[in-house]
Parts: structure tokens; sequence; C-alpha cells
């Protein structure tokens, strides 16, 4: 398989070296949402956050308004409202998907149990809500309302297309558009609301969020076959046990022999891990991976034709290196 550079130099630790001190800010400000009278709430964030994560998200946020010029410090709160807003739908994701292990160590759910993440799952939300109020912008409100009424139309459409050997990519698409990239687009936004930009500002990098996600999804659903648990950090193969049809399974699934294609539905049909060297092989005889890492880097090419109204800054040069990395990374 060939290897693709962008055009930027710009590693990860460089980019979170410049956002360094913005994320502590962060980091301040989630700490401070988590805490509760009930004690059960406060152990289980402070799990959560100790957990790690790239916190993909907030960076974007942070970039996006020091990219549009914004020069306070409301982005830092913004920021910690779209990753709160995340870690809520991990833990609702989890319970759905019923995942023993995220970030390579055991999910909230498989230690308090799927009760007490669903409920702190909803604590963080409204918390985020509560954070958003405070900030007295109604733009912010409106998108980050918006936002989770998409993310959890994805979830839900992702449940319908379990096990459903006949989904179709579009359908995927629009999942993956609604349940991660629009989290991603609405960081990017709000970074040009925040920084008052006229509208052709805003739309800019609120399409970098939408095909940065797409492209940071798409490569996620590359790693389930292609990686290790190790290394990626959570159980290789959890999309074929969850009976979830992604890309490369779409892909095999219309240009494989009529019995790869049997066994494919089979696996779609049954959720069966046990079958996942059968599985691995004929996504790799129909290539279905070139394919699925082509439409990635379709989608990583746009979020870079995005930026061309954004000023040249280190904060660009940054937004650039994220699709870079999103696309390259191996966890």
């Amino acid at each position: 398989m060939p290897t693709y550079r962008f055009d930027t130099t710009m590693k990860l630790t460089a980019i979170l070296d410049l956002v360094a001190a913005d994320m502590a800010g962060v980091n301040t400000h989630i700490r401070e949402n988590m805490r509760s009278e009930v004690g059960l709430i406060e152990q289980m964030g402070e799990y959560i956050i100790a957990g790690g994560g790239k916190r993909l998200r907030p960076v974007v946020a942070i970039l996006a308004a020091k990219a549009a010029g914004y020069t306070e410090d409301r982005h830092q709160v913004a920021a910690s409202i779209i990753e709160i807003i995340h870690t809520a739908t991990l833990l609702h994701d989890d319970v759905v998907d019923a995942s023993d292990l995220r970030r390579g160590q055991e999910t909230a759910n498989s230690i308090w149990g799927n009760e007490s993440a669903v409920l702190v799952g909803d604590f963080l939300f409204s918390r985020a809500f509560e954070m958003a109020i405070a900030m007295n912008d109604v733009r912010v409100m409106q998108i980050l309302a918006s936002t989770i009424n998409r993310i959890t139309e994805g979830e839900v459409m992702q449940l319908l297309y379990c096990n459903e050997p006949d989904t179709t990519e579009q359908q995927y698409m629009t999942v993956i558009e609604c349940k991660t990239a629009k989290l991603f687009e609405a960081a990017a936004e709000i970074g040009a609301v925040l920084a008052q930009k006229d509208s052709q500002m805003e739309a800019s990098l609120a399409a970098y969020g939408t095909h940065l996600g797409t492209a940071f999804q798409v490569a996620d659903d590359l790693l389930d076959y292609r990686a290790d648990s190790e290394t990626l950090g959570k159980n290789v193969g959890d999309d074929l046990a969850e009976g979830k049809p992604t890309l490369p399974i779409i892909y095999a699934m219309q240009h494989g022999s009529a019995t790869q294609v049997a066994l494919l539905r089979q696996v779609i049909e049954n959720g069966d891990r046990e079958k996942l060297a059968q599985v691995v092989e004929i996504i790799e005889d129909t290539k279905a991976l070139d394919y699925a890492q082509t439409v990635m880097l379709r989608e990583s090419e746009k979020a870079m034709a995005t930026l061309v109204a954004v000023p040249d800054s280190e904060y660009k040069a940054a937004l650039l290196g994220l699709i870079e990395f999103s696309v390259a990374r191996l966890y």
C-alpha cells in the first residue's frame, strides 16, 4: 500500500506544545465542572479524564479560535464543553456496544455497571449545557444543541444498521458524519464564532471539522482490521463482533465472490469475532482497505482545501498537521 505525505511537517507533539497553556485551562474547566455532591460522579469522571486520550476535539476548538484571530480566553471554556460532550457520548457508546476496553483500560461501564455509566453520561450532557448557557452566546448554544441532536441521530442510525449486511456506503457515511464528524465540525465552527468572523470563515472552519472528523473515523475503522489490541487501545475486531458494517466490510460485500459475500453476510448478521482472520483475508483480497484509504485521503484533501480562506499562521499550520496525524496515526 502506498505511503502518503501531506504538505505539512508539523508533528502532533509540536501541535500539543503549541496549545499546552490553553489545554491546561481546558483541563481545569473540565475538573471544576465534574464536581458533584454525588461521589460516584466525581470518581467516574476522574477515571475517564485520567484515562488520557489525545483530546483532539478541544485541540481543534483552540486552534480554530486562534487561527481565526481570537485573543481572549472563552475558547478554553468552549473546548472543555466539547470534551465533556465527547466523554458523555463515550460513556453511552460503551454501554450500547457492550465494550469492556477503551484507551487500553477497562471501560467505566465494565467497572461500575451500565446503569451508572448511562446516568453519569446524562449528568455530563446536562453540565455541558449549563456551561454553554453561562457563556451567554446564543450562536454557541445553537451549535452545541444541534450537534448533540445529530450525534444522537447518528448513534440511533448506527444501531439500526447493526447486523444489517445490506448497509450502503452512503448510509455508512451519513452515520459517521453524524456521530463523529459533527463534533469536530462544532469545535472548529465555534472558534470562528468566538472570533466574530464573517460567515465565510465560519463555514470554512466548520467544513474543515466535518472533513477532518470523517477522515478520522474512516481511519479508525481501517485500524479495526490493521492494528493489534495493544496499539489500538481497544479489542481488535470490535466492529465485527458488534455486527457493524463499516466501510471495508461494505466494499468487500460489493466486490467479493459469492462465497466470500455469503461468509461476510453471516458474520455481520451474527457478529462473529471468531471469523476475524477469514474476514481480514477477504478484505485484503477485495482491496477493501485500499478503497477505504482512498476515501480517507479524499476527505483529508477536502479538509486541507477548506483552510484556503484562513490566514496563514502557526495555528493554521497546526490544523493542517492534525489532518496528517488523523490519517497516518497508528493509534
